[in-house]
């Protein structure tokens, strides 16, 4: 029985993807094999020595200790495009809210006062201030082409837009997705010289932190409008403000309200609606549940931040995971110790992510304790598991 902790409300869709017969979930587990959460922040949590596994039922893990739980031997799988159309939805409708002036309009006629005659008097007087401008012919550039940034791109092609993209590590599986209509950018400067919106579908991370900033709000097109549904911080929001303040923009469009940006005349903040459809929320439990309970049971990896993905059939026998430092002669030490057991090796597969290395090894027969001590004492190995018969 694998016992699972919640520390945020997960989607039943995910949840009744782990068989209760086999599965333990609940918000107050003691000793959990694995956690499934979203928001919860774990970097000052204390974590369960028999932890083997974490699941964010979501992209951005900023709110997980990946460094910690690496050195662990511990995975993290996070749900990538799982909300990708529902990102795609508001970016989407960012645009449109920010062209046509749509929200300080709406605010403008429900504060409008008198009868009827003199509000529809108001609307014909005041609608001169909002007038906007229309999407298609206008370029859109996306920074970040994943699982959302390639959905983007693509619906803006169908509004009529032309699109740039940037990605240097964009995937063979992503370039297949994207239109061949997109245009390549250079560098993110390139990008914004070209572009009269700005998307940003990237992580927060060192090189991503102020993307958009001073210097380069020098460079983007006048009247352009910026994006993000990302993450707080890719865009230095006083930089953006002053931009506004001087005519050099047109709006700012965001995810992450604060102080500064929220009531200014020419920012749509919202409340972090990026993922917060039924849908996505329902899209990103499976995906985690699924990843969990094929770890779980199989050793299987994929959409791990911090592992490689490693999927190996199931061969009749019984299956050894290890989880080990990325050094030399690991996997002749982890075959001595099984051959002094006098277990033949059916199936075999290692594969590592930077420090870590991830081995699945298939045998014959039973594995006993002793050897999987053995393995366990391996300077240098994390974690060791026997996963039981087929």
């Amino acid at each position: 029985m694998f016992k699972i902790l919640t520390l945020n409300n997960i989607s039943v869709a995910g949840l009744d993807r782990l068989p209760r017969d086999r599965y333990e979930v609940a918000s107050e587990i003691t000793h959990p094999d694995a956690i499934m959460l979203r928001s919860f922040d774990m970097h000052d949590m204390e974590l369960p020595e028999s932890l083997l596994a974490v699941g964010r039922a979501g992209a951005g893990v900023n709110n997980i200790p990946v460094e910690k739980l690496s050195r662990l031997g511990i995975p993290v799988f996070n749900a990538p495009g799982a909300n990708a159309n529902a990102v795609k939805e508001l970016v989407l409708a960012g645009m449109l809210l920010a062209a046509r002036n749509i929200c300080q309009a709406w605010d403008y006629a429900r504060n409008l006062e008198g009868d009827d005659h003199a509000i529809h008097k108001a609307v014909e007087a005041g609608k001169k201030q909002y007038v906007g401008f229309e999407l298609p012919g206008r370029t859109l550039g996306v920074v970040g082409l994943g699982a959302i940034g390639v959905q983007v791109a693509n619906a803006a092609l169908a509004l009529g837009m032309k699109v740039v993209g940037y990605d240097p590590e964009i995937t063979v599986q992503r370039a297949w997705q994207l239109s061949s209509e997109v245009q390549q950018a250079a560098s993110v400067d390139d990008l914004l010289s070209r572009s009269d919106f700005v998307t940003f579908h990237v992580p927060l991370v060192d090189a991503t932190r102020n993307l958009i900033n001073e210097e380069r709000l020098r460079i983007i097109r006048k009247g352009a409008v910026i994006l993000n549904f990302a993450r707080n911080g890719i865009v230095d929001d006083q930089a953006v403000v002053e931009a506004l303040d001087a005519g050099r923009l047109w709006a700012y469009v965001c995810d992450f309200p604060n102080n500064l940006i929220k009531n200014h005349p020419r920012v749509i903040s919202l409340p972090h609606l990026g993922a917060s459809t039924r849908e996505a929320e329902e899209n990103c439990a499976v995906m985690v549940a699924d990843e969990l309970r094929a770890y779980l049971e199989e050793g299987i990896v994929y959409n791990s931040v911090n592992f490689p993905e490693v999927r190996m059939p199931r061969a009749d026998g019984w299956r050894l995971s290890v989880v080990n430092a990325n050094v030399p002669n690991m996997l002749g030490q982890i075959s001595t110790r099984l051959a002094d057991a006098s277990l033949n090796i059916k199936d075999m597969l290692n594969k590592s992510n930077g420090d870590l290395a991830y081995t699945l090894v298939d045998v014959e027969s039973e594995i006993p304790r002793e050897t999987l001590e053995a393995i366990a004492a391996i300077d240098g190995v994390l974690k060791v598991r026997a996963l039981g018969r087929v």
